[in-house]
Formats: structure tokens, C-alpha cells, sequence
């Protein structure tokens, strides 16, 4: 996906790289057996590790581990049977123990990839540098009070998955793109909800720029905790401009944090790098290195569900879908199941057609998910069934459709209580034609003269005549027979 700055000196290109910060879906902690539910009280959920008391000793969580090990297989990258936790040392009040228990030089996953699809129709791959387990920090809530902060250590040693991309990314589109993916894969393998509104995936971005041709990295900026897809766009654009007017104007990008504010558009400076901190990573004494043969790996790719890419292939060979389609379809897991269960013994294609315009467009005008549908798959399915049998036709099948909306109600009652079963009775069809020509000699005329594309006109007057009902396929059939003379 191309996208250039031009500049006064000439193009420039945008260099991304990004770390999605993804809790890990578990009941306890990463390394204590306290709880993770998202809104409980402010600090019910911490145990006295969490809390960094004298002499509490961690133990590693299995289910992380093999949550790690499973997102690691679903981004197809490389696991490694031994890995080791460090300490990364640095201060700060929502840090209890005054050091964060993360992974450094030896991660428990390495190099993988994702595979992104582009708007024109092509891929493009996005590689993996890494995938490490630590422990997340607790809240620092800051607007409770004019003179204080206040601490929340519910999140205090929830387990994270750092997933770090190499800095293939060259657009704030592909960033988008890339961040929706890694989500929906993580969604597929049941490892992270991939909620950012909630804080359970967050993201921080590094931006750099360079002069479109040249290959060197230029120095880089981190865009730290942003939390939702639109905004870490709106974050890199703002970033990548502000450095081209940097070196334009003869300055120098410093290697800095900064923040983006939503609310203005713009990034502002946290910290620079000469007062960044120095982490000091050492292994921690008291965790031995992490180790598993590959039996233990071979077991949970073994339970691994059919991911996003994989899917999309079986929509496209097995129901004939377009790539399009097929990739709208699987974005979200619940939408696959719902169209699967839609297209189950069906016309594939209309069901797809059904869902991705009809279904979607309500679903985006009430701000809803799939699961909270006022319609469900079955009646749906069914919806399409009455088409089918020529029971109603498309034309009333929306109308149909509207109703099912707003009562929640299967169309066989909604066809029964409204008298919206089609009619395939020629009688009162030949009646409602025999009135529209008598009606319309001029136009008889022009179409017997040749105007072949009038018998459109006439099928409208008859569906309008009869409120929808008439069967299209008689109706043309009918009306070719009368008005050929």
C-alpha cells in the first residue's frame, strides 16, 4: 500500500514497527493465584506477590505458558524450548516490587509472521521479531484527586504477551490492518479478547521516516499505550509528518517517548532518551529458566483451531466465495460461525450476500456484535429457505427482513400474521397485467415496436399492483406471452 509524504525536499516514506501488548486470558496471575476479572473493586485481586511483600516467591502460571506457546504457533513462529525470565528494574509507584518480571535476551517464542490482506487484492507479510511473557505493571489513576494519585493493583502481575513486529509496516493503513489481524488471531486461538477499550490489548508504536529509496533506518520515536486501532493511526500520521518537517526544516529527530492525545491529534514528548530508563536486566534468582521438550509443543499445536487464513481458503474453495467476501466473513470468529450456520445446506453465495450487506449493515447501525443480533443465524437461514420455495420473493424478503429486525420474531410467523405469501396463482396475475396494458397502450406499443428493455417496466407495475407479491420468474413469463403479439 503506497503512502508518501511529500515534502518540500522531496518524498518520504514511513517505517513502523509495533508492540501489542495482549493479556493473557487466564484465571490467575502470571505468577500468584489471584484473580484477573476486568471491573472488580480497586485492589480486591491482589495477593501479597502482587503486592511486592518481603519474601513471596513467584510460581509460573502453566496456563500462560502454553497460552504463549499457542499464540506463538497461530503467528507461525518459532518456539523455544527454553527461555528465561529477567528482571527489568525501574521505580515507580504502580510497581510495587520495584522491578517487572519480563523476558530479555531469551524469549519464549522468536521469528513468525502475519499475513495481511490489502484492499487491492494482494498480501503482504508482516514478520514477527519475538513474542515474550511478563507481568503487567498495576493502574496509576491520576484525576481522583487534585494532590494525589491513587493506586490500583488489581493488574498488578496479570500475564502479558509482548508481541514485537519487525519494522516492515509503510502506512498507517497497514498498521491497521496488521493490528486487526494479530487481534483476530488472538480472538481465533482464545488466547487474549483482544479488547483495547478494556486495556486487555494495548499497543505502542515506533515511527520513523526516511527519503523514499533510502534503506538505512533513521532514528526512531515510541508512541506509547495507545488503545485503540483508529487511534494509533491517527497517531503514526501525526508522527511521520511532524518528522519530515524536522529534517526539512535542518533538524534532528531525537529518540524519544511520546504520548498521543486523542483529543488534540497530536503526540507530545514523555520522556527523552538521556533520561530513559537504564532497566539493568539481570535473570531472575527466583525463577529457573523456563524449559518443555517438544512433545509439550507438539500437544497444543494439536489442539490448535482453524485460523483466520486458513478459513478464508476453505470459504473461497469449498462455498466459492470471493476473497473479499471470504475475508469479511472471518475477520471475527463469531461472524464465521453465524454465516456457516446461515449457509448450511444453502446457496452459499446469498447467504454471504445476506449476511455481509444485510445483517452487517444493521449490526454497524446499532454499534452491535454478531452475538447480540436481533437475528439469529437460524432464522436467517430460514429467511433465505422461503426465497427458496418461492413462498415470498427478494423484494418482500427485505421487507420481511426489517420486521425480523425490529420484532426479533422468525419470518414464518411474520409471512403468516402479515399475508406476505407470494402470489403464484397465474389468475390474479393475469388480472393485474390485463389492467396495466389496457392502461398503458403507448407503452405496449413501444415495447411490441421493439423496446425490449420495457418488460422491466411492466414487471415493476405488477409487483407494485400487487403489494410485491407476484412472483417475478411467472410474472415475466406472463407478461413476454401477452405482450408478444
Amino acid at each position: 500500500m503506497s503512502y508518501v509524504i511529500k515534502g518540500d525536499t522531496g518524498d518520504w516514506e514511513v517505517v513502523v514497527g509495533l508492540e501489542i501488548h495482549a493479556q493473557v486470558i487466564s484465571k490467575a496471575k502470571l505468577f500468584s493465584g489471584a484473580p484477573t476479572d476486568f471491573g472488580a473493586g480497586p485492589n480486591t485481586q491482589v495477593s501479597f506477590i502482587d503486592a511486592g511483600m518481603p519474601g513471596m516467591l513467584p510460581v509460573i502460571n502453566e496456563v500462560c505458558v502454553q497460552q504463549a506457546v499457542r499464540t506463538g504457533l497461530g503467528l507461525k513462529a518459532k518456539i523455544n524450548n527454553l527461555s528465561v525470565f529477567a528482571r527489568k528494574n525501574y521505580f515507580y509507584a504502580d510497581l510495587p516490587q520495584g522491578y517487572q518480571i519480563s523476558q530479555y535476551e531469551l524469549p519464549i517464542v522468536g521469528e513468525g509472521e502475519v499475513v495481511l490482506d490489502m484492499p487491492d487484492g494482494s498480501t503482504r507479510t508482516i514478520g514477527i521479531e519475538r513474542l515474550h511473557l511478563e507481568q503487567d505493571a498495576g493502574k496509576s489513576i491520576h484525576d481522583m484527586s487534585p494532590s494525589k494519585t491513587f493506586i490500583d493493583l488489581n493488574r498488578s502481575g496479570v500475564a502479558l504477551m509482548e508481541i514485537v513486529s519487525k519494522p516492515d509496516m509503510r502506512s498507517p493503513e497497514e498498521v491497521g490492518l496488521y493490528l486487526r489481524k494479530v487481534r483476530s488471531i488472538l480472538r481465533y486461538l482464545e488466547t487474549c479478547d483482544g479488547n483495547m477499550d478494556e486495556g486487555s490489548m494495548r499497543c505502542d508504536a515506533n515511527v520513523s521516516v526516511r527519503p523514499v529509496g533510502e534503506t538505512d533506518l533513521r532514528t526512531r520515536c515510541e508512541i506509547k499505550n495507545v488503545n485503540s486501532v483508529r487511534f494509533v493511526m491517527q497517531a503514526i500520521e501525526y508522527e511521520a509528518k511532524r518528522h519530515v518537517d524536522v529534517y526539512e526544516n535542518g533538524g534532528e529527530i531525537k529518540q524519544e517517548t511520546r504520548l498521543y492525545d486523542s483529543n488534540k491529534g497530536e503526540t507530545r514528548p514523555m520522556r527523552s532518551k538521556e533520561f530513559a530508563h537504564d532497566y539493568r536486566y539481570f535473570p531472575d534468582p527466583d525463577l529457573l529458566p523456563l524449559e518443555f521438550d517438544d512433545a509439550f509443543v507438539a500437544g497444543i499445536k494439536a489442539d490448535l483451531p482453524e485460523l483466520p487464513d486458513d478459513k478464508k481458503e476453505r470459504f473461497i474453495n469449498d462455498y466459492g466465495l470471493t476473497a473479499y467476501d471470504a475475508g469479511v466473513l472471518v475477520a471475527e470468529k463469531e461472524n464465521a460461525l453465524y454465516f456457516e450456520e446461515v449457509a448450511n445446506g444453502r446457496d452459499a453465495k446469498q447467504a454471504a450476500n445476506w449476511v455481509i450487506t444485510n445483517l452487517f449493515g444493521v449490526l454497524n447501525k446499532q454499534g452491535v456484535g454478531v452475538s447480540e443480533s436481533p437475528v439469529s443465524a437460524k432464522n436467517l437461514g430460514r429467511l433465505i429457505d422461503l426465497m427458496a420455495d418461492n413462498t415470498i420473493s427478494g423484494r418482500l424478503a427485505k421487507d420481511v427482513f426489517e420486521i425480523m429486525v425490529e420484532t426479533g420474531k422468525d419470518p414464518d410467523t411474520i409471512v403468516e400474521e402479515r399475508g406476505l405469501k407470494q402470489i403464484t396463482d397465474t389468475g390474479p396475475i393475469e388480472a393485474a397485467i390485463d389492467k396495466i396494458m389496457a392502461d398503458n397502450p403507448d407503452k405496449v406499443a413501444d415495447y411490441r415496436g421493439g423496446k425490449d428493455k420495457l418488460i422491466g417496466w411492466f414487471v415493476g407495475q405488477v409487483m407494485q399492483a400487487t403489494q410485491g407479491k407476484a412472483n417475478p420468474g411467472v410474472c415475466s413469463e406472463i407478461l413476454k406471452r401477452k405482450l408478444t403479439p
